[in-house]
C-alpha cells in the first residue's frame, strides 16, 4: 500500500511495504472458548501494549536495547502476565459473572509505573505495573527471613538499607469500581481530563472519578418504563481526545450520538445525532443487524470519528450530521453470503477499527486472518493476511484480493474458500512509528514497514 502512513507518516509521502516483525502465542489450532486474544496499545508512547486471553492480561513492553535500532522497533518482549479478574456470581439473579475480560484501556503515565483499567461483564479494575529491583535489608523489628524479632531483646538501633536485586515486575490491583452496572458493560473510555472515565452496558453509561469506587453518576440511561418498547442498545462509548465534556456513543440501529455533559446532568438529549439515510431499494432482513455499529474511534485531533458496522467503515465530520465523509468497504463480497452467516452467528461478529497517528489511514479486520487498510489521502486500499506461513523475518507481506465469481486468478481466493472462524476482530497501529498489530485468533502478529 503506498504510505498507508505510519505513525508520523503521512499518507502518501513515501511508499513502502508491510513486513513481518513478531508472532506471539500458541502455534497449536485449538483454541478454548473465551481465549481468543484480544490487544490495545497505549495510545500516548505506542512503547506498551496488552494483549488478552479470556482473563489473562499480557503485557508487551519495547526493551530499552532494542529502541534505539531502526530495524527492531517491533520487537516486544512480554513484560507482565497476570490474571485480571476471577468468576463470580450474582446470587440475587442466579447470574454466573463469567472472568473474561471485554475491554482494557491506558491511563497516561505519570510516573515510573503503567496503570490500566481493564472490565468483565460488571467489574472494573484500575491496575498498577510497576517494577522493583531493590530491597530492603537491615529491619530491626523482624529478621531476615520475616519473623518478628523480640522488642525486648533489642539493643541497638540499624538504619534500613536497599540492596539490588533481579527486576521484578508486579501487578497490584489499587482500584475495584463494581455494583454500577445492571447488564453488561462493553465499552470503557478515559477522559483526556486524566481524572474520570465512562463505562457503558447495553442501556446506561456511566461517568466514574478514578479515586472513587463507591460512586459514580448515570449520565445516559435509554431504559424504557417497558421494556416490550425498548428498540435498540447502545453498543459502544468513547470521550473526545480533547474536549472533557463531550463524548459519543453508538447504538444497534447505525446512529452515533454526541453529548455535552455542559448542557446538562443526564444527558438522554444529544447535541448531535449522526445518521446516513437507508436506502429503501436495498432494505433486507439483514439489514439492521449489519447496521449495528460495534466500534466507534475519534481520530486524534478530534476533528473525526469512525465506526464500524460489519460490511464497512464510516469516517464522520463532527461538523456535518447528516452522512459520512467517507465510506469503505471492508469485505462488501460477503453480501452474498449473510444468510449463511446468520446460520453460524457470524454475523454478530463485533470488529473493531483503529486510525494510524497521523489520522491518514485506517485499519480494521475481516475473516480468513485477512485485515484491510484503507489510505484516506491517496482513496487506495489493500488486504493484508496475518498467517505464520509468511512469517519469516522481514518477509513481505503480499496483497490478497478475493474472487467473488467468474474464473479465478492465481493469487486471488474465492469467498466460498474462507475460514470464518479465522478471524481478525482487533488490530492496532503504534501512534507516532510505523508498527501495526492484529490479533488472529490465539495469536498477535507484529508488522512494521519494510526499510531499505
Amino acid at each position: 500500500m503506498a504510505g498507508a502512513g505510519g505513525g508520523g507518516c503521512p499518507a502518501g509521502g513515501n511508499d513502502f511495504q508491510w513486513c513481518f516483525s513478531q508472532v506471539k502465542g500458541a502455534v497449536d489450532e485449538d483454541v478454548a472458548e473465551g481465549e481468543v486474544l484480544s490487544l490495545v496499545p497505549s495510545k500516548y508512547n505506542g512503547d506498551q501494549m496488552t494483549g488478552w486471553y479470556g482473563h489473562r492480561i499480557t503485557v508487551y513492553h519495547v526493551s530499552l536495547q532494542n529502541k534505539g535500532r531502526a530495524h527492531s522497533r517491533g520487537e516486544y518482549n512480554v513484560y507482565s502476565t497476570f490474571q485480571s479478574h476471577e468468576p463470580e456470581f450474582d446470587y440475587l439473579k442466579s447470574l454466573e459473572i463469567e472472568e473474561k475480560i471485554n475491554k482494557i484501556r491506558w491511563l497516561p503515565q505519570q510516573n515510573a509505573a503503567h496503570f490500566l483499567l481493564s472490565t468483565n461483564d460488571k467489574t472494573i479494575k484500575l491496575w498498577k505495573i510497576s517494577e522493583r529491583d531493590k530491597r530492603a535489608e537491615g529491619y530491626n523489628l523482624k529478621d531476615e527471613d520475616g519473623r518478628l524479632r523480640d522488642p525486648f531483646r533489642i539493643t541497638a538501633l540499624r538504619v534500613p538499607i536497599l540492596k539490588p536485586m533481579d527486576l521484578m515486575v508486579e501487578a497490584s490491583p489499587r482500584r475495584i469500581f463494581a455494583n454500577a452496572h445492571t447488564y453488561h458493560i462493553n465499552s470503557i473510555s478515559v477522559n483526556s481530563d486524566h481524572e474520570t472515565y465512562l463505562s457503558a452496558d447495553d442501556l446506561r453509561i456511566n461517568l466514574w472519578h478514578l479515586e472513587i469506587t463507591n460512586r459514580s453518576f448515570n449520565i445516559v440511561d435509554i431504559k424504557p418504563a417497558n421494556m416490550e418498547e425498548l428498540t435498540e442498545v447502545i453498543t459502544a462509548a468513547e470521550f473526545h481526545p480533547h474536549q472533557c465534556n463531550v463524548f459519543v456513543y453508538s447504538s444497534s440501529k447505525g446512529t452515533i450520538r454526541l453529548c455535552d455533559m455542559r448542557s446538562s446532568a443526564l444527558c438522554d438529549r444529544h447535541a448531535k445525532f449522526f445518521e446516513e439515510p437507508e436506502d429503501p431499494s436495498s432494505r433486507s432482513f439483514f439489514s439492521e443487524i449489519i447496521s449495528s455499529i460495534s466500534d466507534v474511534k475519534f481520530s486524534h485531533s478530534g476533528r473525526y470519528m469512525m465506526t464500524r458496522d460489519y460490511l464497512s467503515v464510516k469516517v464522520w465530520d463532527l461538523n456535518m450530521e447528516g452522512r459520512p465523509v467517507e465510506t469503505h468497504q471492508v469485505h462488501e463480497y460477503l453480501r452474498s453470503k449473510l444468510c449463511s452467516l446468520y446460520e453460524n452467528d457470524c454475523i454478530f461478529d463485533k470488529f473493531e477499527c483503529c486510525w494510524n497517528g497521523s489520522d491518514s489511514a485506517i485499519m480494521t479486520g475481516s475473516y480468513n486472518n485477512f485485515f484491510r487498510m484503507f489510505d484516506r489521502n491517496t482513496r487506495r486500499d489493500v488486504t493484508l493476511e496475518a498467517s505464520r506461513e509468511n512469517s519469516k523475518p522481514r518477509a513481505s507481506l503480499k496483497p490478497r484480493k478475493v474472487c467473488t465469481g467468474g474464473k479465478r486468478k492465481k493469487d486471488e481466493i474465492s469467498v466460498d474458500s474462507l475460514d470464518f472462524n479465522k478471524k481478525i476482530l482487533h488490530t492496532a497501529w503504534h501512534p507516532m512509528e510505523s508498527i501495526i498489530a492484529v490479533a488472529a485468533t490465539n495469536n498477535l502478529y507484529i508488522f512494521q514497514d519494510k526499510i531499505n
